[in-house]
């Protein structure tokens, strides 16, 4: 059987259709802070774009925040991810 950390990037990406919209607001807070993975604002971006997309509201405010620290080129790099993201899973 195979063991999985839960905080890992990984999870939420590898069973989607399990993932909640709040377990995909936490990975964007997790690339957005640092915590557990490097710092990495697109990634944030495209977590939270998708926590939104599955309903999860409170992460607009934190995608509208920090796309206020972004270039306009990383946060249509962010949303072209999640949309290639949401169109897979």
């Amino acid at each position: 059987m195979a063991r999985f950390e839960m905080g890992s990037a990984d999870m939420a990406a590898m069973a989607p259709g399990v993932a909640t919209g709040e377990s995909f607001y936490e990975l964007g807070l997790m690339y957005a802070s640092g915590r557990s993975a490097p710092v990495d604002l697109v990634a944030a971006h495209k977590w939270l774009n998708i926590a939104v997309a599955k309903g999860y509201r409170a992460a607009a405010e934190r995608r509208a925040e920090l796309a206020g620290e972004m270039s306009a080129a990383e946060v249509a790099q962010a949303q072209r991810e999640a949309r290639a993201f949401l169109t897979r899973h």
